[in-house]
């Protein structure tokens, strides 16, 4: 991609022409049917945020064992992809394009929640407590994967890649950060294993890889990208060589050609950050670390993020509480304010499709006065 720091100015995506270089990142919030199938306010949500130059939907478990927390939506059965077809289609009605995030949570999971023993690379528990329909209560030890779990949980992925496709979704992240299972994979305090899937980084980097080739061969690779946080502790995992594991990692998915790679609360000042912008030959998405929610910090980061060598950039909370985000950075107008309370867990519409535009606030002339 032309390097440039007007985020407003056309993009590209592989096939997918995008009208500027702002991506809004996948954001749990616990909106969907309790057996993980997308809701009326889901539909309302995302057709409401079309205007982003691509939406990545919501981590989206590719089986039950995968499920993280209530109300998480999924893509395992016909009935999730028929949800999922309502707003895709909802969506690009509204001129936009998505993806859909595949995520399993791993040992980020309560049989509270599922039903079932959570799966990890090891029997190694989340140390915090987790959220359940009976509220939070202490983790359970996740049960070590199977090499033949191992095999179903990658073609799962791959199913549920094919299944996204159908369902309307132009292509999928492979969620292989924040702690979730691949990251598991990936990191030293939770993968304790001897087998090929344990030890050497080019053996913890294995099943992310395959994760990412299985779904690459089953839709195509320019339909899948996948999303890392290097160094990130989130939900208690611990790298102990950040540097040569995302090397090796990359080393691994350089040659599949995937659509791009996702980096989360990218810092073009770290040094692994200038040192994967070097060595990933493809798409770089940037999702910068945002301390302050206004107009001109987020601008800042924006520009600054597609200097550092960012191909396109991804935000998540600006686009959570400003359905035309895009319209206020163009014009240079106030941004809403995040309301926490309404984060997760909480259900309905506030917090979530009540946030107003601008047009709302100012009244319909604005958005003339200022074009």
């Amino acid at each position: 991609m032309t390097r440039t720091t007007d985020f407003l100015a056309p993009a590209r995506l592989g096939r997918l022409a995008l009208p500027h270089h702002l991506v809004m990142a996948p954001l749990s919030r616990n909106r969907a049917e309790a057996d993980g199938t997308p809701t009326d306010l889901m539909v309302t949500h995302y057709a409401q945020r079309a205007a982003a130059g691509l939406i990545i939907a919501e981590g989206s478990t590719p089986n039950p064992a995968g499920q993280t927390y209530p109300d998480i939506p999924a893509i395992h059965t016909g009935r999730h992809a028929a949800g999922w077809r309502r707003v895709t289609d909802a969506v690009r009605a509204a001129g936009g394009q998505m993806f859909l995030q595949l995520q399993h949570g791993g040992r980020v999971s309560h049989p509270a929640t599922t039903g079932l023993t959570p799966l990890s690379p090891s029997p190694v528990p989340l140390p915090e407590r987790i959220f359940t329909p009976q509220g939070h209560l202490r983790a359970a030890v996740p049960r070590a994967m199977t090499t033949e779990d191992i095999r179903d949980t990658i073609a799962d992925f791959a199913a549920a890649a094919r299944r996204a496709v159908d369902a309307g979704f132009e292509g999928v992240e492979v969620h292989s950060a924040n702690g979730m299972l691949l990251h598991q994979f990936l990191a030293d305090n939770t993968n304790l294993r001897t087998d090929g899937y344990g030890g050497s980084a080019a053996r913890r980097v294995r099943f992310a890889a395959e994760v990412a080739e299985a779904a690459a061969d089953a839709i195509g690779a320019d339909r899948v990208g996948i999303r890392i946080s290097p160094a990130s502790t989130v939900n208690g995992v611990v790298e102990e060589d950040t540097d040569g594991l995302y090397a090796t990692l990359l080393d691994r998915l350089k040659g599949l050609d995937l659509a791009y790679l996702h980096l989360v609360r990218s810092d073009p000042a770290t040094g692994w950050y200038r040192r994967i912008r070097t060595d990933w030959p493809g798409v770089l998405i940037g999702n910068p670390d945002l301390t302050c929610l206004s107009t001109q910090a987020v601008t800042r980061a924006t520009r600054e993020m597609l200097a550092a060598g960012a191909d396109l950039v991804a935000l998540g909370r600006p686009f959570l509480a400003n359905p035309d985000l895009v319209t206020r950075l163009r014009l240079d107008a106030p941004l809403n304010p995040v309301r926490d309370r309404y984060f997760m867990y909480v259900g309905g519409a506030a917090g979530y499709n009540d946030y107003p535009a601008l047009s709302d606030q100012m009244g319909p002339l604005s958005e003339r006065a200022g074009s």
